[in-house]
């Protein structure tokens, strides 16, 4: 069960983690839900900031997920919601 964290919070958590792999998080608006890419050897995570902050959480928790973190110090609440979330899209 996930403990319970704004989602102000969450997002920062995102934040720090994507700085700290050298990941850039980039809001943007536009006809796109949101994912990865890797531009110049430069890996990005794209969010659609008109989309609601749960939306892009979700967005951030299956990136994450599909990445290779498990080295990784990740605040449990964080790593909890990325291992939950994502469990969660695979079943939709």
């Amino acid at each position: 069960m996930i403990q319970e964290m704004n989602p102000e919070k969450m997002m920062e958590l995102f934040e720090e983690l994507a700085d700290r792999l050298h990941i850039e998080l980039v809001l943007g608006t536009g006809d796109f839900v949101g994912g990865s890419c890797i531009l110049k050897n430069q890996k990005y995570v794209i969010l659609n900031k008109k989309h609601p902050i749960e939306s892009r959480l979700k967005i951030l928790a299956s990136e994450f997920k599909s990445m290779d973190v498990t080295d990784v110090y990740i605040v449990p609440a964080l790593r909890e919601f990325i291992e939950e979330k994502s469990s969660i899209d695979q079943r939709n």
